[in-house]
C-alpha cells in the first residue's frame, strides 16, 4: 500500500472562507491484482480546506506510490480519501478517478466524505 507518513500539510492560509481546492494527477498508475496489467487514471482530489492543506510535492510522491501496487478501482479510490482526510480534517472533500479504457469498458470511481457544500 501506498505509505501515507509521506504526506506532509501546511497551514490553510484562509480558513476562515470556503474555496475549492482541486489537484489533478494524470498520470496516475496501479496494477489490477487479478490481471497484475497496470492501470491508469486521472485522478481529480477536490476538497474544501479547514485548517490544513495537502503539500502538493509529498502528494506526487504519495501517488506515485501506487505504480507496482495491486488495488483494485473501487478500493485505491478509497484509500486515497481515507488517508488526505486523516491528513487534512477538510470541511468536505471528494476524490474522483477516471480510469483509461480497458476491454471496451470505461470505469469512474468517487468517493467524498459527505454533501458538497453550497456554492462550492
Amino acid at each position: 500500500m501506498a505509505d501515507a507518513n509521506k504526506l506532509e500539510r501546511f497551514s490553510n492560509p484562509h480558513p476562515g472562507r470556503d474555496y475549492l481546492i482541486e489537484h489533478t494527477a494524470e498520470e496516475f498508475t496501479s496494477v489490477c491484482p487479478k490481471t497484475h496489467q497496470p492501470d491508469f487514471a486521472t485522478v481529480v482530489i477536490s476538497y474544501v480546506a479547514d485548517k490544513w492543506c495537502v503539500e502538493l510535492k509529498s502528494l506526487k510522491l504519495y501517488l506515485t506510490d501506487y505504480r507496482n501496487q495491486g488495488i483494485y478501482y473501487e478500493d485505491v479510490t478509497n484509500v486515497i480519501l481515507d488517508d488526505l482526510l486523516r491528513l487534512c480534517e477538510p470541511r468536505w472533500m471528494q476524490v474522483e478517478c477516471h480510469w483509461n479504457l480497458r476491454g471496451g469498458i470505461r470505469s469512474r470511481t468517487l468517493a467524498a466524505s459527505g454533501p458538497r457544500l453550497k456554492g462550492i
